[in-house]
């Protein structure tokens, strides 16, 4: 009896050395891109390995200033932060969306001026993966 209570320890511990996490994610961007309409900034992302997520929440953020035409940035105070967020639903471990945010400047940034978005960044604030972009 001594002897089978060991042979089944062992064979269980043996199975357990081998056994693989029953579904464990590897969340990363498949696709991320951002594109500016005049003072709007819009990320378009496709997210995938996202396990057992019902939904994620994905951050937008950017940094909006105005340029001169000779793309000279003024030492005024026309620059601002900016930044929208979505939950979005995941089907097989995937999800994919977009989110726009839109900069208003104080002083308004008027022509010849225009907005630059710098410091682009899209996060699954879920898992904690980011991806840093530029404007194509």
């Amino acid at each position: 009896m001594k002897r089978l209570i060991i042979i089944v320890a062992a064979a269980l511990f043996g199975v357990s050395l081998f056994a693989a996490p029953a579904y464990a994610g590897n969340p990363h961007f498949v696709s991320a891109s951002a594109t500016q309409a005049d003072a709007s900034l819009t990320a378009e992302f496709k997210l995938a390995g996202l396990g057992n997520e019902s939904q994620v929440h994905v951050v937008l953020t950017a940094d909006a200033q105005c340029v001169n035409p000779g793309s000279n940035e003024p030492q005024a105070g026309n620059k601002q932060a900016v930044s929208a967020a979505g939950d979005f639903p995941v089907q097989n471990g995937k999800a994919e969306g977009s989110l726009t945010a839109v900069a208003v400047l104080q002083p308004p940034c008027s022509p010849p001026m225009t907005i630059r978005f710098t410091n682009i960044v899209l996060t699954d604030e879920t898992s904690g993966v980011s991806k840093s972009l530029l404007l194509s």
